[in-house]
C-alpha cells in the first residue's frame, strides 16, 4: 500500500535512536524500541522505505531527568523526544516519520540544548550518539585509528611522552599523574606485566564509569590497548563489580568483536604485538575500588588492602608489575593520541589537563550525566548546566567525591572544579559523584549518611577505620536523635584527624571529610541539635514538631485518615490538632494536607 504520507517516508533517510543505558532501560527503553520497531513495520510502508530507516539503541544521553530520550533524523535534521512512552510511539510514527510533522509539545525545550552546549565532550563524544554493540559504528567515528596509529608508528617512549605533555591525570579520584605511571610501568622490567581497568564504581549516586562502559567499551578498550603497549604488557583485566550487568554485557561483546577483528589477541594488526584482555567481575564491595585490595580480589583474596611499601606499577597483581587506571582515564587516551597533548592539556587547567565526567545528582533541575573542561566553576555545572536548583530552592552545598568528598558552602560556588581548589576547601575531586543539596537538607544528616555508608563498607582491617568510623556514627546518631552533648563536636574533629592521618587506605583516610567539612561550614546546625534539640532544616525526625495551622485547616480530615498512630483530633470542618504524647513523627499528616495547614518545626 503506497500512499502520499508513505512516498514522503520513502524519500527520506530516516535514523532513529533510543536510549538504552541502565537508566533508558528503567524508563522502558527496551519497550519503546519495540513498539517502534512493530510501528513501522505495521505502517504499511514498502520495503525500499525499511532500507533506508534504521533503528538504533545507544548508551546513555546524559539528560538524565527527562529520559527517555528518542532522536528521530530525517536527512540528518534532528528532533529529541522527551519521557517518551511505547503509548507515545504510534503518534510519533504517523506523524512525524510518515507525515513529516514532529510533535512538538513532546520534544525537548531550550534546557536540553543548553545542558549539552555548555560542556565540551572528550569521553562522552560518542556516548548516546552510536549503538554500543557494534564494532563497526564505533570505527565509523574513528574508533582504533589511534591504536593503529600507536602500534605501527609510535615507540612506547613516544606514546608516554604524549600523555605525560598531554596533563592527564587518574580520573579515579587520586589525580596522579597518568604519564607518570605508565612510565614506571615501562621501565620496571618483568616476564609478566599486567594493565588493569578499574570499573568498580561504587559511590553512591555515581554512574560515570557505568555509563562508559554501557555506551562506550570500544574507548575503554582502545586505551588498555595503547596502555599495553606503551608499558611492553601483554595481560589485562577490566574490574567490573557484578550489579552492573549491562555494562559486563556490554563489555564482553566489545571484547570478543575485537577477538574477531584482530585488535586483540596475538599479532594485533599485524605488529606482532599480543594483549590479552579479560573481565573480572567483583562482588560489589566498595574498598575493592582501593587498588591493592582491587588486585588481591582478582587474585581470588578476601579484598582488603594491604600496606603500599611500592607502587602497583612496579609490584602489584601477583607481585607484578601492573597499571591501574580506571574506565574514564582509558577513555581519554585514544582521542588524546590522535589530537595531541597540546590540544587535550589546553582543555583543563595548567596542572590538571583536559576535562572530568560527573554525575550531575541531587536538588538540581537538570540531573544528569556531564563533562566539563577542568577548572569550570561550581556555579556555571549547577546554574548553567544544572539549571538552578529545583523548585526555585537556595543552594546549601553541593558534595562532590562520593561518600569520602566534603560539603562545599554556597560562599565557593566560583571556585574551578580542580583536584587542588577543592582540596584548599576540603573537598576531593573523587571519581566524579556531584551531589546538590538546598535549604531542605541537613548537614548532619547528609553527614551521617555518608559516614553510615563507608563505615558499612570498610573491610575492618585497621583500627582506625573500622573503630573509628564506628565511633564518630554513633556520636552523630546521638546528635541527630536529639541526645548530643557538649564536646560532641570537638570529639567528632578530634577522631576525624586520627582516622585521617592513621588509617592503612584511601577510605578510611578520606571517611571523616564529609564530617570535617560539614562541622567546618555548618557548625551552627551541629550546635543547633545538640544545644537547642532543634534541626533546623527539620529533617532529623526525633528534633522535629508537627502542629496545626487553626486559620488554614478546613477540617477536611484527609490528615486524620492518613494518621498511623490515631494522633490528631477533632471533627469534620473544624480545625484539627495533633496530639503530640501519641505522634509518632512519621510526616503522613504532612503529606496528605492540601492546604499547607501542617508545619513542621
Amino acid at each position: 500500500m503506497t500512499t502520499i504520507a508513505t512516498e514522503f517516508a520513502m524519500n527520506k533517510d530516516i535514523l532513529i535512536k533510543v536510549c538504552t543505558g541502565t537508566g533508558g532501560i528503567a524508563s522502558g527503553g527496551e519497550a519503546v524500541l519495540s513498539s517502534l520497531k512493530n510501528a513501522i513495520s505495521s505502517a504499511g510502508i514498502e520495503s525500499t522505505f525499511y532500507e533506508r530507516c534504521s533503528i538504533h539503541k545507544v548508551g546513555c544521553r546524559g539528560f538524565c531527568s527527562r529520559d527517555l530520550l528518542v532522536d528521530i533524523i530525517i536527512n540528518g535534521e534532528k528532533t529529541t523526544y522527551k519521557n517518551v512512552k511505547p503509548e507515545m510511539v504510534p503518534r510519533i510514527v504517523d506523524e512525524h516519520i510518515i507525515k513529516g510533522i514532529p510533535v512538538k509539545e513532546w520534544a525537548v525545550g531550550e534546557e536540553y540544548y543548553t545542558f549539552h552546549n555548555k560542556q565540551t565532550k572528550v569521553v562522552l563524544a560518542h556516548c548516546g550518539e552510536i549503538d554500543p554493540e557494534d564494532i563497526h559504528a564505533y570505527r565509523a567515528v574513528g574508533g582504533y585509528e589511534a591504536v593503529g596509529k600507536a602500534l605501527t608508528s609510535m615507540s612506547p617512549e613516544e606514546i608516554i611522552d604524549v600523555v605525560k605533555k598531554s596533563q592527564l591525570r587518574g580520573r579515579g579520584g587520586a589525580g596522579f599523574p597518568t604519564g607518570f605511571k605508565w612510565e614506571l610501568g615501562l621501565r620496571i622490567k618483568s616476564d609478566i606485566k599486567y594493565v588493569i581497568c578499574n570499573g568498580d564504581e561504587g559511590d553512591p549516586g555515581a554512574f560515570m564509569d557505568r555509563s562508559v562502559m554501557e555506551g562506550d567499551p570500544h574507548s575503554v578498550i582502545e586505551g588498555m590497548i595503547i596502555c599495553a603497549k606503551a608499558t611492553d604488557s601483554h595481560q589485562g583485566y577490566v574490574y567490573v563489580r557484578a550489579e552492573y550487568p549491562l555494562a559486563v554485557k556490554r563489555l564482553q561483546i566489545a571484547i570478543e568483536q575485537c577477538y574477531k577483528e584482530g585488535y586483540l589477541g596475538k599479532n594485533i594488526l599485524g605488529t606482532g604485538f599480543d594483549f590479552d584482555l579479560k573481565i573480572f567481575q567483583g562482588a560489589g564491595a566498595f574498598v575493592c575500588g582501593e587498588a591493592t585490595a582491587l588486585m588481591r580480589s582478582i587474585e581470588g583474596k578476601r579484598g582488603m588492602p594491604t600496606p603500599k611499601l611500592w607502587r602497583s606499577a612496579e609490584k602489584g597483581l601477583w607481585d607484578r608489575p601492573t597499571v591501574l587506571n580506571n574506565v574514564e582515564t582509558f577513555a581519554n587516551i585514544s582521542r588524546i593520541i590522535l589530537n595531541g597533548a597540546d590540544w587535550y592539556s589546553n582543555l583543563g587547567t595548567e596542572r590538571s589537563g583536559g576535562t572530568k565526567v560527573f554525575s550531575l545528582t541531587g536538588k538540581v533541575k537538570n540531573t544528569g550525566l556531564i563533562e566539563v573542561p577542568l577548572g569550570i566553576s561550581l556555579r556555571e555545572i549547577i546554574y548553567g548546566i544544572g539549571g538552578g536548583i529545583e523548585g526555585g530552592g537556595t543552594f546549601k552545598a553541593v558534595q562532590t567525591g562520593g561518600p569520602s568528598g566534603g560539603c562545599i558552602p554556597s560562599e565557593f560556588l566560583d571556585i574551578g572544579v580542580d583536584y587542588e581548589s577543592l582540596a584548599q576547601v576540603g573537598s576531593i575531586m573523587g571519581s566524579g559523584g556531584m551531589v546538590v543539596l538546598d535549604e531542605t537538607s541537613c548537614m548532619v544528616n547528609t553527614a551521617k549518611f555518608f559516614l553510615e555508608f563507608t563505615q558499612a563498607e570498610s573491610c575492618g582491617k585497621c583500627t582506625p577505620c573500622r573503630i573509628g568510623t564506628k565511633r564518630m556514627l554513633e556520636i552523630l546518631e546521638r546528635i541527630t536523635a536529639g541526645k548530643g552533648e557538649e564536646g560532641d563536636i570537638e570529639l567528632l574533629e578530634d577522631l576525624g584527624q586520627y582516622i585521617k592521618a592513621t588509617s592503612l587506605c584511601g577510605l578510611g583516610m578520606t571517611a571523616p571529610n564529609p564530617v570535617l567539612s560539614t562541622i567546618k561550614y555548618f557548625r551552627n546546625e551541629y550546635e543547633a541539635h545538640i544545644n537547642e534539640k532543634k534541626c533546623p532544616a527539620a529533617v532529623c525526625r526525633d528534633l522535629i514538631t508537627y502542629s496545626i495551622l487553626e486559620e488554614n485547616c478546613n477540617g477536611c480530615g484527609a490528615c486524620k485518615r492518613a494518621c498511623p498512630a490515631d494522633a490528631i483530633r477533632g471533627v469534620r470542618k473544624t480545625p484539627h490538632r495533633i496530639d503530640p504524647d501519641v505522634c509518632v513523627k512519621c510526616g503522613t499528616c504532612f503529606d496528605a494536607c492540601k492546604f499547607h495547614a501542617i508545619m513542621k518545626i
